[in-house]
């Protein structure tokens, strides 16, 4: 691994731990801080290096715990292998579940509406309907930019900022917990207990904590590319075993 992907390993390690507002990762282009946000100056190939760690360690330590724990409890995942979401999982999935559970870690004085209606878009789930709703709600974003309005932090309060801060670490942590739980839903769960629940989404729990710190150190663009990567690659594994033996998925 070349020192910057070491580096910001590291990072991720120490922020974790003990998780702060700022600052930024070095890197980052001088200027627009809204089109960096969305369109930061990272190399895909960075994204990938960390879309690698995450199935590295989800394939070799959490992966297997969530097998046993669904053996364990008679839970059984809801994908059929013969029809791969394809647009769900590169698409929807990364921009809906980044608005509603990393979009506003940077944004807090705009998660009061945006956080409702895409939670809104995520239940609907990749309908027409929720799509426009989708489609608002980033135009919405984009809307200040567009019309030469710069975002600007006094948008929220002073006191509001402050408490903010102080709460961010139990705010991102939350966030990651949450979109792991969402991926319950992943699964038929039946009669499993509730204290193997967790077990299940622990592959989901990780991916959340990077895709946190992401969006917090480089920008919710990132996050959604990255999201999308990591989608990718199992799905590209599962078609490729389609494609070329698929006795294998009898």
């Amino acid at each position: 691994m070349p020192d910057h992907f070491r580096g910001e390993l590291r990072d991720f390690f120490r922020f974790i731990l003990r998780p702060r507002f700022g600052p930024r990762l070095p890197g980052r282009h001088a200027g627009d801080g809204w089109w960096e946000d969305w369109f930061p100056g990272l190399p895909v190939g960075r994204l990938f290096k960390w879309a690698c760690f995450l199935w590295a360690v989800n394939l070799v330590f959490l992966g297997p715990i969530a097998v046993m724990a669904a053996g364990a409890g008679g839970a059984t995942h809801r994908l059929d292998i013969h029809n791969i979401p394809w647009l769900q999982a590169l698409l929807w999935a990364p921009i809906v579940e980044e608005l509603v559970f990393r979009y506003g870690l940077r944004r807090p004085a705009l998660a009061w509406w945006l956080v409702p209606a895409a939670v809104g878009a995520m239940f609907m789930g990749a309908t027409w309907w929720a799509m426009l709703l989708v489609g608002v709600i980033l135009a919405l974003c984009w809307l200040p930019y567009v019309l030469g309005m710069a975002y600007t932090r006094r948008s929220m309060p002073w006191r509001y900022r402050l408490a903010y801060r102080r709460w961010f670490p139990w705010i991102f942590h939350l966030a990651s917990l949450l979109f792991a739980g969402v991926h319950l839903y992943n699964f038929n769960l039946h009669q499993t207990p509730l204290w193997l629940m967790p077990l299940l989404v622990l592959p989901q729990w990780l991916t959340g904590l990077v895709l946190s710190w992401l969006r917090v150190k480089r920008g919710i663009g990132a996050s959604m590319l990255l999201h999308a990567i990591f989608n990718g690659g199992p799905l590209l594994l599962v078609w490729l075993v389609l494609r070329f033996v698929p006795e294998m998925a009898v």
